[in-house]
């Protein structure tokens, strides 16, 4: 099937909810997303979203933090565009109807690692949850917006799809829609719009230990780099330092920073602190510095896991602000007002992505993309805490601000041809695809983690384009299955990451190597 609207949005996250809201007055919406519309990385944020709200904190002292923590790669123009724009993207977020904890009339505010002041504004411990829920009965309460659920980006749609050859040198690419494959009738459908939205969230799933929901598989960088795109910065992959141990399960269950910023300390295997031998703000340090310390001690003593210790935050304390954490883990015998914590790094948040402008806009004309899927220069070598969400936000709305303008002048494509599947076959092997992606993931996660050398990047560049050519050649031959195209994405971003730390020769933010010290 064929279908035209004005603006397109992939993905349901908070990045491409708040934009299909502010689009919807101006033309006809539709936002696509793979699986349940509150499937996304959006849902499973616990900590919160950054932002300076009263005059105890201060802008200079947000951007400070945020320059810090990306390691001299920041784009400082950025920075203090995002950061100065906080206060009336919350206030939007609460006019959605998003319920932020208060104390009093005020905010109840946390703090985070690498935060010098209290500026994380939080639902208890499931803050993107409640955000999905706010944004997404904004979105059924708009009569502009269609939102279909269980329907699969493939590829965008440029001029290639018209005869033209596109190379990464071609000027003046287009975006005409996308390709879809429909979930219902496992049909492929043609999206053409004037305006199109990726909001694809991250690419987690290249690692065999991740916070990110199963989901997350890098489509839109993917999707971007097939179509000749700018990405950039993919070698900065941030792990969280603190996920829950318990290798049964799949993603890994956060532990969020906010538990540290309430007190709660890291200790070795012996139940001793740690982090005095890495950074003087201990718990606290940026991420990269906690993961790699947390790597570090867990090889020498030869562990799985090490420990987070929260007895000392309070019973009361613990149960009412971190009600999430506390019965996640009486799941599985662990009670956190008596036990410590089993914790281990996880994949958690990509900095790099598909480079955007200030306005949101790709490096392929009347394509924007917003939330973890882009590189908007904000995050530099490794994300602050909780700046993410607040980036989306920005971001959405930036890009919302020009999208609006640029549907004035903009033409739906009418010479897009519709997909063709012609002489394709089902391909019932469905074990190929698997154990490609378990081989995928045991290699990034053996050697292109928290901790890097030539040898091993070298050795994962090998065998990352051996399984690229055998899923090549399993795609071009196959009817298209979400499976597949899934696996395709992941190894894109794959080499991407690789490729991209290679080429990095210093120790910056989240890329270290042992060669390079």
């Amino acid at each position: 099937m064929r279908h035209e609207v004005d603006f397109l949005v992939i993905g349901s996250g908070i990045a491409g909810l708040s934009f299909a809201l502010k689009v919807a007055p101006y033309g006809k919406v539709c936002i696509l997303t793979k699986a349940d519309a509150a499937e996304g990385s959006t849902k499973y944020a616990q900590g919160g979203i950054a932002a300076v709200m009263y005059d105890s904190d201060s802008f200079e002292a947000h951007i400070k933090d945020t320059l810090i923590a990306g390691d001299g790669i920041c784009t400082e123009e950025v920075v203090k565009m995002v950061i100065s724009g906080a206060p009336e993207r919350i206030k939007e977020l609460v006019k959605y109807g998003v319920n932020f904890d208060k104390d009093g009339s005020k905010f109840d505010l946390h703090r985070e690692g690498g935060h010098s002041d209290f500026r994380i504004l939080h639902h208890k411990d499931n803050t993107g949850e409640e955000i999905e829920r706010g944004l997404l009965q904004a979105i059924h309460d708009h009569p502009n917006i269609e939102l279909k659920e269980n329907q699969f980006a493939i590829d965008l749609i440029t001029q290639h799809h018209l005869g033209q050859r596109v190379t990464k040198h071609t000027p003046d690419i287009e975006c005409y829609g996308v390709y879809v494959l429909n979930g219902d009738t496992n049909e492929v459908d043609t999206y053409l719009a004037k305006v199109t939205l990726l909001a694809t969230g991250g690419v987690g799933n290249v690692y065999t230990t991740t916070t990110n929901p199963i989901t997350a598989t890098g489509d839109g960088v993917a999707m971007v780099h097939r179509a000749r795109g700018v990405v950039k910065d993919m070698e900065f992959a941030q792990f969280h330092p603190t996920s829950l141990y318990n290798p049964a399960e799949r993603p890994a269950f956060l532990i969020t920073e906010a538990m540290r910023g309430a007190g709660a300390i890291l200790k070795d295997m012996k139940g001793n602190e740690f982090m005095q031998k890495y950074d003087e703000r201990l718990s606290l340090a940026p991420r990269d510095i906690v993961a790699r310390a947390i790597d570090k001690e867990m090889k020498m003593a030869g562990a799985d896991h090490l420990y987070l210790d929260a007895r000392g935050i309070g019973k009361k304390e613990l149960i009412n602000g971190f009600p999430t954490i506390y019965a996640k883990c009486l799941e599985i015998g662990i009670n956190i007002t008596k036990d410590m914590i089993p914790i281990r790094p996880a994949a958690h948040y990509q900095c790099g992505g598909i480079a955007v402008d200030m306005k949101g806009e790709t490096s392929l004309h009347n394509l924007f993309a917003a939330g973890e899927c882009s590189c908007t220069g904000l995050h530099g070598g490794n994300r602050l805490a909780s700046n993410s969400l607040l980036e989306a936000v920005v971001y959405a709305h930036n890009a919302a601000q020009e999208a609006v303008d640029r549907v004035k002048r903009v033409a739906i494509n009418q010479n897009v041809p519709n997909w063709n599947a012609e002489g394709m076959v089902f391909n019932e092997e469905m074990v190929l695809i698997t154990q490609t992606k378990k081989e995928l993931q045991e290699i990034m996660s053996n050697y292109v983690g928290i901790v890097r050398s030539d040898l091993r990047l070298q050795r994962a560049f090998d065998r990352l384009n051996l399984i690229f050519r055998e899923t090549d050649s399993l795609y071009n031959r196959s009817v298209v299955t979400a499976e597949l195209t899934e696996l395709r994405n992941l190894i894109a971003c794959a080499y991407l990451i690789t490729k991209q730390a290679m080429a990095r020769r210093e120790n910056r933010g989240l890329h270290y190597s042992i060669d390079l010290l």
